[in-house]
C-alpha cells in the first residue's frame, strides 16, 4: 500500500460501491460465521402494473431489516402498508427470523409501526432539525433467542 489517496464520488458506479460493501460483508461473516443473506423486495401494483409502493429490506442473522416502506399517497389508508409489512414478516419467519428492526422519523410512520407491534429502542433527537429519528424493533416469534456475545 504505497501512497493511498482518498477521492470523493457520491455517484460512483454500483460495481465500485460493491467492492466496499463486500469488504464489510466479508468481515461480518468472518466474525459471526453467518453468511446467509436474503434480499427482501415486495411491490404493490395497480391493475395496469403501475407501481404504487413497496417494501425493501434484507435478512441477515435471523433479523429482518425493513429499509424502506412506501405507499403512494392516493393508495394510503386502505391497509396496503400493513399488508406489505405482514408479507415481509411472514417471509422473514419462513427464513428463520426471530426479530425485525427498522427506522422512521417523527414526520413519518411511528404510530403505524407501533400498531403493528414495533417498539422504539432508540431516538436520535433533532434529526432532521426539529424532528426525531426513531429506531424500532419487534419480536416476530416468541421463544428462545440465540445467545448474545
Amino acid at each position: 500500500m504505497n501512497n493511498p489517496t482518498i477521492t470523493f464520488n457520491p455517484y460512483a458506479a454500483a460495481d465500485l460501491r460493491n467492492i466496499v460493501q463486500t469488504m464489510v460483508n466479508n468481515h461480518n461473516v468472518a466474525i459471526t460465521g453467518q453468511a446467509e443473506w436474503y434480499p427482501v423486495a415486495f411491490f404493490l401494483r395497480d391493475g395496469n402494473g403501475e407501481v404504487l409502493g413497496g417494501l425493501l429490506g434484507d435478512i441477515w442473522t435471523a433479523w429482518l431489516h425493513v429499509r424502506t416502506l412506501a405507499v403512494a399517497a392516493p393508495a394510503r389508508g386502505g391497509g396496503l402498508g400493513k399488508e406489505l409489512m405482514k408479507r415481509a414478516e411472514v417471509y422473514a419467519l419462513e427464513r428463520g427470523c426471530t426479530d425485525a428492526f427498522l427506522d422512521t422519523f417523527s414526520f413519518q410512520a411511528r404510530s403505524f409501526y407501533e400498531k403493528l407491534g414495533y417498539r422504539v429502542f432508540g431516538v436520535l433527537e433533532n434529526h432532521p432539525a426539529g424532528h426525531q429519528h426513531y429506531f424500532m424493533t419487534k419480536q416476530l416469534c416468541p421463544g428462545p433467542r440465540a445467545p448474545e456475545g
